[in-house]
């Protein structure tokens, strides 16, 4: 397996042996959080500890860490194979130099939202994560799947990439909310996000099929997709 192939399967094996393993570890401390409540809220005991709310929280941002660099993983290969490949530093160095900073915004702007506590500042450094990574999916090379974009990894991999970000950015309106609105809107971007991150099981082993190797890559990209045919080889029998 060549050097390019081996980049092209960091992000799903992230995914597999990080992402994925600690989404369920949130998703069990979120359920214990909301037992305990649940328990304790007429008064009563739980035999859950407290800690279990402070580790949801711990936890949850680590994972929102791990999605948006995962995410940011999933973009730099084929941009970066596409940049590579086409040398566009020669035709357009703006364009590349954009696209460096789009990916320095999103850490950087990640970074600062998990230090934010104000409302407006936690608003702009979401926006501004969020933004970059949808500026970045825009760019020549990924595979965007548009005319299946119900059943695409890149669309459904960004909007639960967006709705952590902003489930992140509303944690501390929780905790001031004696009304349980922003909770409640949490729970459920979350319940969506979770199942949206089941279908990127599926369709992300459905890419992983379609991919080729890098040397297959002249032969396979010959083939037509919707006839899903291909041509054939021309062979000569030895005399």
């Amino acid at each position: 397996m060549a050097l390019a192939d081996l980049l092209g399967i960091l992000h799903p094996a992230i995914a597999v042996t990080f992402v994925f393993p600690v989404i369920g570890i949130v998703s069990y401390f979120a359920w214990q959080t909301r037992q305990r409540r649940l328990q304790t809220s007429d008064g009563g005991k739980s035999k859950i500890p407290p800690i279990v709310g402070n580790e949801h929280k711990r936890i949850g941002e680590w994972l929102c860490s791990a999605i948006v660099g995962l995410c940011l993983l999933g973009l730099a290969y084929p941009i970066g194979k596409n940049i590579i490949r086409k040398q566009i530093w020669n035709q357009n160095l703006f364009q590349v130099i954009f696209i460096l900073l789009m990916f320095i915004l999103a850490i950087v702007c990640l970074v600062l939202l998990l230090q934010a506590r104000e409302k407006l500042w936690r608003g702009v450094f979401a926006t501004l994560t969020g933004a970059a990574l949808v500026i970045l999916g825009c760019q020549e090379g990924v595979f965007r799947r548009t005319n299946e974009w119900y059943w695409s990894h890149y669309y459904i991999g960004i909007t639960a990439s967006l709705l952590i970000i902003f489930s992140v950015a509303i944690l501390q309106d929780i905790y001031q909310d004696r009304s349980h609105r922003w909770r409640l809107i949490h729970t459920i971007l979350n319940c969506i996000a979770l199942l949206l991150f089941i279908g990127q099981g599926f369709t992300g082993s459905r890419d992983l099929l379609e991919i080729p190797l890098s040397w297959q890559e002249s032969y396979i990209y010959q083939c037509n997709y919707s006839q899903k045919t291909c041509p054939t080889p021309n062979t000569q029998t030895p005399k």
